[in-house]
């Protein structure tokens, strides 16, 4: 089972980047490669809350929170609907204090199940396009 992992410095502090990061239905403000986001059901920060993401050229993935940690500042999500071929696909981001600088450390993994000939170009969209592309994304929207 692949587990493409990204992570990254942020040029702000821990309580500053997990305001940006914990809106379930807020990626669109910082990723560059979401177009918008929508609460399909549930409320923000609730587990079982669905979201909807529009992608550049029309694309729509729709996702489930299944878990959220308020004080260790991440939540876990799956993919329920989207143009990738992957069976299931479950997603952490954290955001964790870096003591010496002040500043944020995130990294955001996921593991999925695809048909092994996919599994290689999937693993490098997560990893490098997906969270690689947000976390940078993540980096800009703090000045970075």
């Amino acid at each position: 089972m692949p587990r493409p992992y990204a992570s990254a410095v942020i040029p702000a502090s821990v309580d500053e980047v997990w305001a940006a990061v914990r809106p379930f239905n807020g990626l669109h403000v910082w990723h560059p490669g979401i177009e918008s986001s929508s609460l399909d059901s549930g409320t923000e920060g609730q587990i079982g809350a669905v979201r909807r993401l529009t992608l550049p050229g029309g694309g729509v993935v729709v996702e489930d929170l299944l878990a959220f940690d308020e004080p260790g500042r991440s939540y876990t999500y799956s993919i329920l609907e989207s143009p990738f071929a992957v069976r299931r696909y479950v997603s952490t981001i954290r955001v964790a204090p870096i003591t010496a600088t002040g500043q944020a450390f995130v990294e955001w993994w996921v593991e999925f199940d695809a048909e092994a000939a996919d599994e290689e170009g999937l693993s490098k969209l997560f990893g490098k396009g997906v969270f690689g592309g947000g976390l940078k994304g993540l980096q800009q929207h703090f000045g970075g």
